[in-house]
């Protein structure tokens, strides 16, 4: 016996019904299930950081004597550092720069050998360097010490107190490699004077201390017979320093040069 049409469609409907809710029971149970696994990890991540905290009381608590050591070791080192500085470094400099300005004086005389050495009633640029071996004023005696030597020939002593100089002024620490430059070309070691010269020359480099230091190292070069290496330190100074004081007489050069080259 076939059933009504409206009975068919009832029973389909009927069907369909379940079937919908048959699918949202499954999907609020999916949907617990995730929500109750990711509470879990919460409340595993919660107990993780809680049970580090945990440790690190503990560690605090076990360790209190030894961790109020540490960080008042560590006051007691800055605040002596700060007070160093501050009462007995400071001071010094101060009192050192005013020692520095009869030798100052005698070096601007060109008194080189009173400059560096007193006059019996006032320190001469060594005698910083001893009494305040740690100042700013002592490093600066060292740059004035070596180029007292180097004035007076004592280009080994210039060496030794220029390279032991640490120059936080751009300009005089160029100046301090191109003298120990000079200080080596005197010794005929222009291998080492080439060397300082052009770190003198590329130091910041400039249309004023480059140039001077370019052309030094070419001569330098020159007398190493490393032709190729003096005609560009030429080239250089003509095409990148045409208007300084050695741009404007350095063809004279490359074209000596160029004519030794033949």
């Amino acid at each position: 016996m076939a059933w009504p049409a409206y009975s068919k469609i009832k029973v389909y409907l009927s069907f369909r019904r379940n079937d919908k809710k048959n699918y949202i029971c499954d999907l609020f149970e999916k949907t617990e299930v995730v929500m109750n696994k990711k509470a879990e990890e919460k409340d595993t991540g919660f107990q993780s950081v809680e049970n580090a905290l945990s440790r690190t009381e503990q560690y605090i608590e076990e360790n209190q004597k030894s961790l109020t050591i540490i960080i008042l070791a560590i006051v007691v080192v800055v605040g002596g550092y700060l007070g160093y500085k501050k009462f007995y470094l400071e001071p010094s400099n101060k009192e050192a720069l005013a020692a520095m300005y009869v030798s100052e004086q005698y070096f601007e005389k060109d008194s080189f050998k009173l400059a560096l050495n007193g006059d019996g009633a006032n320190y001469g640029f060594l005698d910083i360097i001893d009494e305040y071996s740690i100042t700013k004023a002592a490093n600066l005696s060292r740059y004035y010490a070596g180029i007292c030597y180097m004035r007076t020939g004592q280009y080994e002593e210039a060496i030794e107190n220029l390279e032991k100089f640490d120059a936080e002024d751009i300009m005089i620490a160029t100046v301090a490699l191109g003298a120990i430059g000079d200080c080596y070309a005197e010794l005929d070691d222009y291998e080492k004077a080439a060397s300082f010269y052009v770190k003198a020359g590329e130091r910041r480099k400039n249309a004023f201390t480059t140039p001077i230091y370019l052309k030094k190292a070419g001569l330098v070069y020159e007398e190493l017979k490393d032709y190729n290496k003096a005609l560009k330190a030429y080239k250089t100074i003509k095409q990148e320093y045409p208007t300084s004081d050695e741009g404007r007489v350095i063809d004279k050069y490359i074209t000596a040069l160029q004519i030794k080259m033949q």
